[in-house]
């Protein structure tokens, strides 16, 4: 399964492969011993423990050399202490320079056995044989991922099987690629000036990703040109604008330019879709397919709260940003504490007068020493030229925050604590948090604002290294509880009677996850409006296909949203991976379309639905903008981001109705 020299998995009819290996594995290198030193300083240890063994072919170096205790949270160094860590660098140093002067050989590929071997030392035991295809998929040891589904199609067939895209966000912009690597011609509709989605979208000062980098990104990019360990917007959209030059997508794309309508004809079995271009002109498209990739953040809420059109000053949401508004030395009240507010409040208030943040409901903080950091230029080299260094980097980023969270996130029945945790596992946690969060703040009021009522995990856990609890300590900053009664010409009014000037008002409310398609109207079979199937209970089977709405498929769709533990771009993968799967069964069998089976979907709603009952996002004490009025969260993904990645790896054509 494993095993051999690294061409194995270069194997791609695509002039990007060698080079995109090479990239992804790791440069060769010709520095100096300083150079080396330097960056075995700064290495994550675990990852560099793992290169080691590439380096040298000598899985026996593990038994020889100190392991990670186990793999944490937001660290990167396994909980291993300094003496520990020092000896595995001296070590490394050697293994580094012998194999620069052996001219830096093709790496040492493991077998099962042994990457079994290398994992049980990583993990601490955690990675069971369960997981090792995989957790080898993602290293680049097999070509699982990469490559995607085996295609019985011809190439004649997909190049006469048109692809309309909704939206260039990063799943966008992934389907683009791997449509154009398939064959498949297709056109991308967005309605920004260029790509990014919700990394265009949202600009507001301090906007960062709270995934670590090495995991927020495609599987197949290299990563090590990242500055920051949690890269801020500019960054971002700057990795997609790069990866879309990359593989030549843009003129694929109709930029400034909105989907209306998507109406499937029964008659021609194709999709007729309607776009409105920037200066108002209706155009139809044909396609056999259609990607709505418009994602689960493209609808920014503004509440109902009185006389909020009365406010004379400017006012905007976080995710439709005023670059003309000037925040120098102005008053400005931020509507939201949750991540945009969290992450905007700390980057404005050195620039404005005063800053009064109305926060309705607190939210849980987790210790993130990185969060902010700068990736010095040392570790990147190591990324850079390190054999597979990288990629187990990117393990170390994934690992504790995925699929090892199950313990934590998982309500215990017989567990009581007055609605403060959900079990003993999910209490450690909030303990560690609260303990976190008395490090940078000794005011017994403030901390009680910014402790939450409810357990920890229930919301998407923000990343925190001390700035919001030193911000919330300045003289110019207030975080105010009280709820708001009004909002006047001038400023807001909370309900105990107290009205607080403004000059600006940011809303930083959040988005109507549980209506993702906006106003686009997408009708099926019978003409059946999608928006009227799903209602605030959107479903989709695996949050890909919709029974009745043939050649129809989401990207980040219902039921995707991991919300405490995935990247994205990582279900994306799987969803594209699926997708083409789809498209394929299609024209291999010579239908017209598929759709799913309706008893189909509704059962893998259901078991998805029941397993979130036992998990704390359905809490009762957890209020978020994840559950819809019937109290259900029909956006969340409930299962092991494993699992996902192996139903997704190609569709089961007894799930489908295939219509020849």
């Amino acid at each position: 399964m494993y095993g051999g020299a690294m061409t194995h998995v270069t194997a791609r009819d695509d002039a990007l492969a060698t080079d995109e290996m090479t990239r992804l594995i790791g440069l060769p290198f010709n520095d100096s011993d300083d150079v080396i030193r330097a960056a075995v300083a700064e290495a994550s240890v675990p990852s560099l423990l793992m290169s080691m063994v590439h380096m040298t072919g000598d899985v026996g170096l593990l038994d020889e050399l100190p392991k990670p205790f186990m793999l944490i949270a937001m660290d990167l160094q396994g909980g291993m202490s300094e003496p520990d860590k020092q000896a595995v660098r001296d070590r490394a140093f050697d293994v580094i320079c012998d194999y620069r002067d052996r001219g830096c050989p093709p790496p040492f590929v493991p077998d099962a056995a042994q990457l079994q071997t290398m994992l049980n030392v990583m993990s601490a035991g955690q990675v069971t044989a369960e997981y090792l295809d995989y957790v080898a998929a993602d290293l680049r040891f097999s070509d699982a991922d990469q490559r995607g589904p085996v295609l019985a199609s011809t190439a004649e067939q997909r190049s006469e099987f048109p692809v309309v895209v909704i939206g260039c966000g990063e799943a966008g912009l992934l389907a683009g690629i791997k449509l154009k690597h398939a064959g498949v011609p297709f056109t991308i509709i967005e309605k920004q000036a260029s790509v990014g989605g919700t990394w265009q979208a949202n600009r507001y000062p301090g906007c960062r990703v709270d995934i670590a980098n090495q995991y927020y990104a495609y599987s197949f990019e290299p990563t090590d040109h990242w500055s920051h360990y949690y890269s801020e917007q500019p960054e971002i959209l700057k990795y997609l604008n790069d990866v879309m030059e990359r593989y030549d997508i843009a003129p694929h794309v109709r930029f400034q330019t909105e989907v209306t309508r998507a109406q499937w004809n029964e008659r021609t079995g194709s999709w007729q879709v309607t776009i409105r271009t920037d200066d108002g002109r209706d155009e139809s498209l044909t396609a056999r397919a259609v990607i709505c990739a418009v994602g689960q953040f493209s609808n920014p809420v503004v509440p109902n709260i009185k006389g909020a059109s009365d406010f004379e000053g400017p006012a905007f949401h976080t995710a439709d940003w005023r670059d003309d508004v000037d925040l120098t030395d102005k008053r400005v009240a931020v509507i939201g504490a949750g991540a945009s507010g969290f992450q905007l409040v700390p980057a404005i208030a050195d620039q404005t007068a005063q800053v009064d943040v109305y926060q309705r409901t607190a939210q849980w903080m987790a210790p993130n020493i990185n969060y902010h950091a700068a990736i010095p230029d040392p570790a990147r080299w190591a990324i850079r030229h390190l054999p597979y260094y990288g990629r187990w980097l990117r393990f170390v980023s994934w690992w504790p925050i995925a699929d090892a969270l199950d313990e934590q996130v998982t309500i215990d029945p017989d567990w009581d604590s007055g609605g403060l945790s959900s079990s003993a596992a999910n209490h450690g946690i909030r303990e560690m948090f609260i303990a976190w969060m008395r490090v940078f703040c000794s005011d017994e009021e403030l901390l009680k604002k910014v402790t939450p009522n409810y357990p920890p995990m229930g919301k998407r856990t923000l990343q925190d290294n001390g700035t919001w609890l030193t911000t919330l300590q300045r003289d110019d900053v207030e975080l105010i509880n009280d709820g708001i009664a009004e909002i006047t010409a001038d400023g807001v009014r909370t309900i105990d009677g107290v009205h607080r000037p403004a000059d600006v008002l940011i809303w930083a409310t959040g988005f109507d996850v549980n209506h993702q398609l906006g106003p686009i109207n997408v009708r099926g079979l019978d003409g059946l409006a999608l928006n009227d199937a799903w209602s605030d209970a959107p479903y989709a089977y695996l949050g890909v296909t919709v029974p009745k709405f043939p050649n129809f498929f989401c990207m980040f769709g219902p039921g995707t949203n991991a919300v405490n533990g995935a990247s994205i771009i990582y279900n994306s993968e799987c969803q594209m991976r699926y997708i083409l799967g789809c498209i394929d069964m299609v024209l291999a069998n010579n239908a017209r379309y598929a759709v799913p089976r309706a008893e189909v979907c509704a059962d893998y709603n259901r078991r998805n639905q029941e397993r979130l009952k036992t998990m704390v996002y359905t809490h009762p004490a957890v209020a978020s903008y994840y559950k819809n009025s019937s109290g259900t969260v029909p956006t969340l993904y409930g299962f092991r981001i494993f699992d996902y990645w192996n139903w997704t790896n190609r569709p089961n054509p007894d799930d489908y109705e295939l219509q020849s």
